[in-house]
């Protein structure tokens, strides 16, 4: 290994980029996903992908929920462009697996056989499947036989010791979305979250409820009722409504009722389908603040359709990373040993 020459690759991954030339591994239609690693690279023993909730739906939804057409439209995406990245969402997701090999070059402080989450969207890490072992539906995770490339700017936790890969993995793919709820609720706060019983949803509720505490309300809106009875089995939230997430009416109109005719001060949306853009904004109030973390948002129907309403409201597109993330996700597992016996349930 003393003697192996390795090319010098550029901090953002540039170097990977096959078509078009001049932009970044991310909106890059092709990436190279050629697992001879440049001398700042890492590279990666991939165990399990963590699909993006949007992006695996999508997927199943083509696939008419048939396991085989979920790996070969999965297999056919990686080998078209290199990556992961959905062509119908645009979005990833993550991974998890041991490191296998480090550039000379590379600045940090991996070690080869770190268990590692990558912290980076699957829509810009260069990824080669050999074979997907395992597809389970139920939780948007793929078992394979692979390998990833992570670049000197991407993002990785270590994976923790006291909970399951596959748990962690699970939360760590969402991690962004509570912790920017703790930076945007404040004390006496109404927060809506739209989704509210999914994985990222939950989270979101109980941060929130934490930030808001006890003279504010956090209402949790799902489509179904088994999500919403998810949510009150670890009472993350004041209020559960059952709703349509695409009919902005009716949300309208039951968090009018919910709140008084006041409506949220925030509304967080973590809903996994698209066409919910209208219901965030008619949630909130005039001078409140709506956060979308859902890859299914369109930019032009927020934009188009506040200003069609007449919503003088702060739209926020989620940042899947803010600093601490990781360890601010982990532990609300660890404070709350309902929403970990929970997700251990559903995703270990």
């Amino acid at each position: 290994m003393e003697n192996k020459t390795y090319r010098k690759g550029d901090r953002f991954g540039t170097h990977r980029v096959i078509s078009p030339k001049g932009v970044l591994p991310q909106p890059a239609d092709v990436i190279s996903n050629d697992m001879e690693i440049y001398d700042n690279e890492v590279l990666i023993d991939v165990h399990t992908l963590n699909i993006d909730s949007a992006s695996f739906t999508e997927i199943e939804r083509r696939a008419e929920g048939d396991v085989e057409e979920i790996k070969k439209i999965i297999m056919n995406i990686v080998e078209t462009t290199g990556k992961h990245k959905n062509p119908w969402t645009g979005s990833g997701g993550m991974l998890i697996g041991k490191v296998k090999e480090i550039g000379p070059n590379y600045e940090g402080d991996l070690r080869v056989g770190d268990k590692i989450a990558t912290l980076v969207s699957l829509s810009l890490t260069p990824l080669k499947i050999e074979e997907i072992k395992e597809v389970r539906s139920d939780i948007d995770q793929v078992d394979i036989k692979g390998q990833a490339v992570l670049f000197q700017s991407g993002l990785y936790g270590i994976l923790p010791k006291d909970m399951p890969k596959e748990l962690a993995l699970s939360v760590l793919d969402v991690a962004g979305a509570p912790a920017q709820t703790a930076k945007i609720c404040k004390p006496g706060d109404t927060v809506v979250v739209m989704g509210g019983g999914g994985k990222s949803g939950i989270l979101c509720c109980w941060q929130a409820k934490k930030q808001v505490g006890v003279n504010g309300k956090v209402i949790c809106v799902d489509g179904f009722k088994k999500s919403l009875n998810r949510a009150m089995s670890v009472r993350c939230a004041d209020e559960y409504i059952v709703v349509d997430a695409t009919n902005a009416i009716e949300m309208y109109e039951e968090i009018m009722e919910a709140t008084d005719g006041e409506l949220a001060d925030v509304v967080i949306n973590v809903v996994n389908i698209p066409n919910t853009e209208m219901s965030s904004i008619m949630a909130c109030k005039d001078e409140g603040l709506v956060y979308f973390f859902s890859m299914a948002t369109s930019f032009t129907k927020a934009a188009l359709g506040a200003e069609g309403v007449g919503k003088d409201v702060t739209m926020i597109v989620g940042n899947g990373y803010t600093k601490g993330h990781a360890n601010v996700a982990l532990q609300v597992l660890r404070e709350d040993e309902r929403i970990m016996k929970l997700f251990a349930e559903l995703y270990a």
